[in-house]
């Protein structure tokens, strides 16, 4: 069932293609042909599934308030979207380029936005929960677009966000894909109470991750390889793509003890991206002091 996104954002005309676009245009720091270099591999890749799982098993664990919505802002092409909607979530798809709401159409989702929360005109105080997978290294100023998130969340609304993990872990790749920086759990656990939220649970997940990406690409980096960007592209996709073997089994075992963790509030030590879920209360900031305190382990 789709949702009717004109009952909260006032400047949205629909395409003949199907898709809401905002009246005005806005850049963001993520190349559009990205979403095509995605698009070609999501299907396929561990990381995305893996990921997905984790996202799902937060959202259902903490979900939104009075069960509404996630509105997936910077969705991309919509991978993560279809995910939670065939898992049973409502969702909208928010992503400022064209590339990326094309796929989402294409991959069948029926409310899909291309615009940011400011050329779509969403009513503050509108949105009960907002899904920001991999987003916010996108955003020069974090936290004041955390700000404008918290903002639009309803009180008692909740936000599910992934970031990549440690700067110390920084190369090419993210350059290349618009990031401004990697955090610590400890760093974006503080970004997202100065924003006016509460932190329910954070943790690391992809945890056998920070070797191989220091080994392949940050070393390789600081050297001074791997300036080539088809090759860094070549590179991401080989990554993504695990063939079926002694290496996915063991993958396959280290995902499944992971996502145990996480759906029961769990905090993995260490990994290669950050998962936090925090709530708009009237608390908000309050309850969250360092990395140790991010989660409730239940």
């Amino acid at each position: 069932m789709s949702f009717d996104v004109t009952s909260i954002a006032t400047k949205l005309e629909q395409g003949a293609d199907g898709i809401w676009y905002g009246k005005d245009q806005q850049t963001v720091s993520y190349p559009d042909e990205g979403h095509d270099s995605c698009f070609a591999i999501e299907e396929k890749s561990f990381w995305f599934r893996h990921r997905n799982n984790c996202i799902l098993s937060v959202i259902r664990n903490f979900p939104p308030d009075n069960d509404g919505p996630v509105f997936d802002i910077g969705g991309g092409n919509g991978f993560v979207s279809k995910f939670l909607s065939e898992s049973g979530i409502q969702t909208v798809l928010l992503e400022p380029g064209p590339n990326g709401a094309k796929n989402a159409r294409l991959r069948g989702l029926k409310t899909v936005v291309c615009a940011t929360t400011d050329t779509a005109g969403f009513v503050p105080g509108s949105m009960e929960g907002i899904g920001l997978f991999d987003v916010i290294e996108h955003i020069e100023d974090d936290a004041l677009f955390l700000q404008t998130i918290s903002n639009l969340l309803t009180p008692g609304g909740r936000v599910y966000l992934t970031v990549p993990a440690y700067s110390f872990l920084w190369s090419e790749e993210d350059k290349r894909a618009g990031h401004y920086r990697r955090y610590s759990l400890r760093q974006i656990c503080s970004v997202v109470r100065r924003s006016g939220l509460s932190v329910d649970y954070a943790t690391y997940i992809f945890n056998f991750l920070p070797l191989p990406i220091f080994l392949f690409r940050t070393l390789p980096f600081r050297i001074g390889l791997n300036k080539d960007s088809s090759k860094v592209k070549k590179q991401a996709a080989r990554d993504h793509c695990t063939k079926k073997g002694p290496v996915s089994v063991v993958l396959d075992k280290i995902g499944k003890w992971e996502l145990r963790k996480v759906s029961q509030n769990k905090k993995v030590a260490f990994g290669g991206s950050c998962l936090v879920v925090a709530t708009k209360t009237a608390r908000s900031g309050s309850d969250c002091r360092d990395d140790d305190a991010c989660y409730y382990n239940k």
